[in-house]
């Protein structure tokens, strides 16, 4: 196979990979997106002699480096720097999957362990990026079905990796298929299980999925929400203007929509752009304003975005966030917060805990604390923001919870898993999209909180600042949609869900298998390599 061919082998594999994206993309097109760098594997696998180890990476980051920057673009409206820190990044994790499994591949008997190699370094680097402090699971593969709701209902048992397992097998499936029956034109037993098979693999969950759709039924549990829409540019007007004016634009969405018979207004992200100081919340005047508009309904609470800070006492540990108060002697710690505003009685907090890499946090900040200075300021605070250590849901009674789910953290199932096993009846998301522009940014964010909702059985209200408002049940169905750019308000009864998934219960273990996977074969491979003495 000439140079030029496997160059063009790559893009098209980028390209397959980016057209299956969601949210506009066709999905089945995610089944066959690896075939084309399977096919480049494999020449430089049956012709060692002519290839090195590390002849197909370079083909691995061209295709990678294109599936990153076609879905995810738009991040450079908020920050240049920041797309060309996540495509850089993200396709040189992805290539070293692909290079790692080529390796492997190589010092195989059996073809088969090689192909579940990639498997294991693929989900390691998908589980790594849930956790580490670079971490960017956007573009994890079981991400892709988000827009089709009906075909991964078993996402209640699995999460996303069992999507990104999904398209792996199918992916290696299929090529072994047309590698054996169209280039070797072998034509057996073998050839029509494989085809069987691939069938199988491909068509079941989505039978299962669909059953599991239609026979799905929600426990009636009402409760009756408002999600509110303000619509202010986060670049100039809602961080400009008075902190009064934007309460007040605020509470005339909801006044437009709300009645006695509402339970839930649930405000965006930064929606009170007045910085507060935790033991002094009654001294805000807009919590007083909106605490005020609550007392004319007879059943309404509030959740609400604002930014907070809070003082180290004396004696008491600083964490790694803590920032000195200038020209004063003493030290704290800056959140953004998700604040729960009761009819009567104290307000609850949440912290944000799944920061935004640059923007909120310095990655690893023991180590480059330094650099803080240098962070992006996109959300009016500089530096890195502190984090709560449990997600511990809004108590509204005995029998009634709220996960506070703070924009970026929609894109983390177990970690949202942590606000379901401790109680959370119903999951309200928070965000502000508007730095991306009309871009697919929001909208794909927007998908992630259905893949929460199947996850977790857990009705979603979503309240955007700027981006897309709406109300999402338990089977992943999106109602009361918002549209883009436009102040609005809606309205919606949902259902609680008290019920623990097997998903809820066990979290990302299919990730967590695959990486212990990963390791024994990367610790087969050095072993084999050693004992040949090179990499060949």
């Amino acid at each position: 196979m000439k140079r030029y061919q496997k160059l063009l082998l790559s893009i098209l594999s980028g390209v397959l990979l980016a057209l299956g994206w969601p949210e506009h993309g066709f999905p089945l097109l995610l089944f066959v997106g690896f075939i084309p760098l399977l096919v480049i594997e494999n020449q430089h696998l049956e012709n060692k002699s002519e290839n090195g180890a590390f002849g197909i990476y370079g083909y691995g980051f061209i295709a990678f480096a294109i599936f990153n920057t076609l879905t995810t673009y738009w991040i450079y409206n908020s920050a240049f720097v920041g797309i060309v820190a996540a495509v850089l990044l993200n396709s040189f994790l992805m290539t070293g999957a692909y290079q790692l499994f080529h390796i492997t591949h190589r010092k195989m008997l059996n073809e088969g362990a090689g192909y579940f190699a990639l498997i294991g370094y693929w989900l390691s680097i998908e589980y790594l990026h849930l956790r580490w402090d670079l971490n960017w699971p956007w573009l994890n593969l079981g991400n892709g079905f988000a827009a089709f709701p009906k075909w991964i209902q078993w996402y209640e048992y699995t999460g996303i990796f069992g999507g990104s397992l999904w398209i792996l097998i199918v992916n290696i499936l299929l090529f072994r298929f047309i590698h054996i029956r169209f280039i070797q034109k072998i034509c057996s037993r073998k050839v029509a299980f494989l085809m069987i098979s691939t069938l199988v693999v491909l068509i079941g969950p989505i039978l299962f999925s669909y059953y599991t759709y239609y026979q799905y039924k929600e426990v009636p549990s009402p409760i009756d929400v408002v999600v509110v829409q303000p619509n202010l540019d986060p670049y100039t007007e809602q961080y400009e203007l008075a902190p009064e004016i934007v309460t007040s634009r605020m509470l005339e969405l909801v006044a437009s929509r709300a009645d006695s018979m509402t339970d839930f207004i649930v405000f965006p992200e930064s929606a009170i752009q007045e910085y507060a100081w935790e033991d002094q919340l009654d001294s805000i005047g807009s919590l007083r304003t909106i605490r005020l508009f609550q007392s004319t309904y007879p059943k309404m609470k509030a959740i609400v975005g604002i930014s907070t800070r809070s003082i180290f006492l004396d004696g008491q540990e600083l964490t790694v966030t803590a920032r000195k108060k200038r020209d004063a002697d003493y030290y704290y710690d800056s959140y953004n917060t998700a604040l729960y505003i009761p009819r009567n009685g104290n307000y609850q907090l949440y912290h944000k805990s799944k920061l935004t890499p640059g923007v909120e946090k310095m990655p690893y900040p023991r180590m480059f604390k330094f650099l803080e200075k240098y962070a992006l300021d996109l959300g009016g605070t500089i530096g890195s923001l502190g984090t709560d250590a449990e997600q511990i849901p809004f108590k509204v009674n005995d029998s009634l919870k709220i996960a506070s789910v703070i924009c970026y953290e929609s894109a983390y199932g177990e970690f949202v898993n942590r606000f379901i096993q401790q109680g959370a009846n119903v999951i309200f998301v928070i965000t502000n999209d508007g730095w991306w522009g009309n871009t697919p940014g929001h909208r794909q964010h927007l998908l992630f909180s259905v893949l929460r909702a199947i996850e977790t059985r857990r009705s979603v209200a979503r309240s955007a600042n700027t981006g897309i408002s709406c109300f999402i049940n338990q089977r992943g169905d999106i109602s009361e949609r918002s549209k883009y750019w436009v102040p609005d308000v809606k309205k919606a009864t949902i259902n609680t869900n008290s019920g623990l998934t097997f998903y809820v219960r066990y979290g990302d273990y299919i990730g967590r298998i695959f990486l212990l996977v990963a390791a024994l074969m990367l610790l087969l491979t050095v072993s084999l390599s050693l004992r040949k003495g090179t990499l060949r």
